[in-house]
């Protein structure tokens, strides 16, 4: 059984639910986009609602860049680096497994080596200053280029051949998450588990012949509480609502 109350009014699954509008700030590369980072327990999905552009991955199966267009769909699992890359307007819909982890500290930025080794440095790197002013603007690139500059290290050696830094990128993470691991239990068994074992709790009444939770039937409706905040790929609009998506608090 769930321990701890379930979230009161969660998303199909207990998804979790922004819109992104990628950074056009150009990167060392030259390529405009997002700051390279990867997710510890959740799957993300990216739904292309206009634009175009691309996201590039590094994993296992090596160095990817799946295009996107008006209308296409990508996933990619736990411990897949992730990068969005902006080709023209590209406006996103994204959702997140498990409600909201990802908020709560559930995506480690690509810094480089030394960054990573020092958790005080790496949160005074991650975090960003509140509001979505120019200062906010300025601390969300120069984040955005530090993870950049650690990504292409990781690219460059999965790219030759050699996986030992992208797993050592995928170590450091897991260390640094560690500490969160406790609350990230108690959101997910709020969020996600208890959705589903309500399904299961519908599914008995089903068999008995008792639905009587079709009594408490009803329908919600909800809107961005905050628009063109800075996320890690780009101006991010988000929902405050138990079981979407927590506020962001950049780190």
């Amino acid at each position: 059984m769930v321990s701890g109350p379930a979230l009161p009014r969660p998303l199909p699954g207990a998804v979790g639910l922004s819109h992104l509008s990628a950074y056009d700030w150009e990167a060392a590369d030259g390529v405009c986009g997002g700051s390279p980072h990867l997710h510890l327990v959740c799957t993300e999905a990216y739904v292309v609602t206009g634009g175009r552009g691309a996201v590039q991955t590094l994993s296992p199966d090596g160095y990817r860049e799946i295009p996107l267009e008006s209308g296409s769909v990508a996933w990619f699992t736990p411990g897949t680096v992730h990068r969005m890359v902006q080709g023209g307007d590209l406006r996103i819909t994204v959702l997140m497994q498990n409600s909201g982890l990802p908020e709560a500290g559930d995506a480690v930025f690509t810094f480089p080596p030394e960054v990573l080794a020092a958790p005080s440095r790496y949160a005074a790197a991650a975090q960003l200053p509140p509001g979505t002013g120019p200062e906010t603007a300025a601390a969300a690139r120069r984040r955005r280029d530090l993870a950049v500059e650690g990504y292409l290290g990781l690219r460059e050696a999965l790219v030759a051949g050699d996986n030992g830094p992208y797993l050592e990128f995928q170590r450091a993470a897991a260390g640094l998450v560690r500490d969160k691991v406790t609350d990230w239990r108690e959101l997910w068994q709020a969020g996600a588990l208890a959705t589903a074992e309500r399904t299961g709790t519908q599914l008995d009444a089903l068999a008995s012949g008792e639905p009587a939770y079709l009594g408490e039937a009803t329908a919600y409706e909800a809107a961005p509480t905050r628009l063109g905040g800075f996320g890690m790929c780009g101006r991010r609009d988000e929902y405050n609502l138990p079981g979407t998506t927590l506020p962001y608090r950049g780190e």
